[in-house]
């Protein structure tokens, strides 16, 4: 029987064009108040390296410069492996359109080999299951947002702005791919740009936005994700700082038995 691709997989297919090079086209289902929504930037810029023939391990960073509004329509990717080592390999890509660039991008992967392991940092406790909490309504707010099913025990995006400060910008919730899909690399470094700014929930005020780079680390290889499917996600995020136009943000993705799958940092424009 046919299926339809996910949504997901349309957004971020790429066909090639030349060595080195792709070619790709924004998705209405992922855009945002202003061009595509950001994740699914990301995840294009991964995805260019993932299918890519001279890739070898997964991704362990992924780094996002946005250097430019990106426009509904097409574009192009130039995905260069800049140096191979033993068991790392570097990456530098470029996203344009009409020939200049709008987002740039590098990555490092690796051969994971079985190495001893801990973990410091601790999953969320006391969340609920994610059927006792409420779907997050995505009417009036853009494209992207219905992409994903958001529950949130804390720190939810308020419905309508009233101007009165909070203390802080936390959110705790519970988040997956919408309709539901399989988790891997590219879905994964797509929902770490899933937390809003944090600037809308400490001041309860819309702002303009933009975010200028942003950084994943992914914890996970491919068989943890493989294992994780397509269950929600525990995801948490956080502000340390909003000084002279710039703030940053913090979250991170944790499997649904308290695996850390990423985490992720970003500075973020706004304009008052």
């Amino acid at each position: 029987m046919h299926m339809d691709p996910h949504p997901f997989d349309t957004a971020i297919r790429l066909a090639p064009a030349g060595e080195n090079a792709y070619s790709g086209a924004t998705s209405p289902a992922y855009a945002n108040m202003v061009g595509p929504f950001g994740g699914i930037t990301c995840a294009v810029l991964l995805n260019a390296v993932l299918v890519h023939p001279q890739r070898q391990g997964e991704p362990v960073s992924l780094t996002v410069n946005f250097a430019a509004p990106i426009a509904d329509g097409s574009f192009g990717i130039e995905a260069r492996p800049v140096r191979t080592n033993r068991s790392t390999q570097h990456w530098v890509m470029q996203l344009a359109q009409q020939g200049a660039a709008v987002a740039t991008a590098s990555a490092v992967f690796a051969v994971r080999r079985e190495t001893w392991s801990a973990a410091e940092a601790e999953a969320p406790r006391d969340m609920p299951a994610p059927s006792t909490l409420p779907r997050m309504p995505a009417t009036g707010r853009p494209a992207w947002v219905r992409c994903y099913d958001f529950r949130f025990m804390e720190g939810e995006l308020a419905g309508s702005f009233d101007g009165r400060e909070q203390a802080h910008a936390r959110s705790r919730l519970w988040v997956r791919d919408e309709p539901p899909r399989p988790l891997d690399f590219a879905s994964l470094a797509a929902l770490c740009d899933s937390f809003f700014p944090r600037i809308f929930l400490r001041r309860r005020a819309f702002v303009p936005v933009g975010t200028v780079s942003l950084t994943t680390f992914f914890h996970a290889d491919s068989a943890l994700l493989a294992g994780q499917s397509e269950r929600h996600v525990v995801g948490t995020a956080r502000a340390m700082s909003y000084r002279n136009g710039y703030f940053d943000q913090s979250a991170e993705v944790w499997s649904d038995a308290g695996q850390l799958l990423a985490s992720s940092h970003q500075v973020v424009y706004y304009r008052e």
